[in-house]
């Protein structure tokens, strides 16, 4: 079964509780959105694989690491994960970017995929997908099929917010892949919104609503 990392570092945990607050402005919103983002994607980092490199100083030659093989890839669920990669994108700016969108279809309530671009070498990287909220888990759940039926299998799930239900489904459906969690709350209501949660992550980032 997969790693679920529910994040306790004292600044996530600042940011997040900052988010909350109805009354956050959307810039607010949108920078703490990245900052998170920054943060989680330093812990889901911490087990890459290093090789040594040969290097000279200003004084000698010696030998440092480097991330090993192709290095990463971020892929948002559009829309409300693009700000979730930028903030990623300012950790490791060298990292290559796919999207995926997808739409839920009003009769079968199911996620359905209208977009995805990825990098031609995506099956050779680490990918981070991201999306603000795991609340039922559809779209996360969706988007990583859609990676592994395209040949990529190292992948790994953050977000900023969790419901137990999402949690739970997502591991149930992709037990190989880990899941990095800011906030791990309390529940689902019956419109499917995570509680105490933060509202629609993607209005609060646009400014729509």
């Amino acid at each position: 079964m997969s790693k679920v990392i529910v994040m306790d570092h004292p600044l996530i945990q600042h940011k997040i509780g900052i988010m909350r607050v109805k009354t956050t402005s959307t810039k607010e919103f949108r920078d703490l959105v990245s900052e998170v983002a920054m943060l989680i994607c330093y812990e889901a980092t911490r087990d890459l694989a290093l090789a040594d490199l040969e290097i000279e100083t200003p004084l000698v030659k010696t030998t440092v690491k480097e991330i090993a093989g192709k290095k990463l890839c971020i892929v948002p669920i559009l829309r409300a994960g693009l700000h979730m990669a930028d903030g990623i994108l300012n950790l490791i700016p060298n990292a290559k970017v796919g999207h995926i969108g997808l739409y839920r279809d009003e009769e079968t309530l199911e996620p359905v995929e209208y977009f995805c671009k990825l990098p031609t070498d995506a099956a050779d990287r680490e990918i981070f997908v991201v999306d603000p909220m795991l609340a039922t888990g559809g779209s996360a759940i969706s988007a990583i099929k859609q990676l592994k039926a395209r040949g990529i299998t190292k992948i790994h799930f953050l977000c900023l917010i969790a419901a137990p239900e999402g949690v739970k489904h997502l591991q149930e459906a992709h037990p190989d892949v880990d899941i990095f969690v800011g906030a791990l709350d309390e529940r689902l209501d019956e419109n499917g919104y995570i509680l105490p949660g933060l509202g629609d992550a993607g209005d609060r980032i646009y400014g729509t609503k």
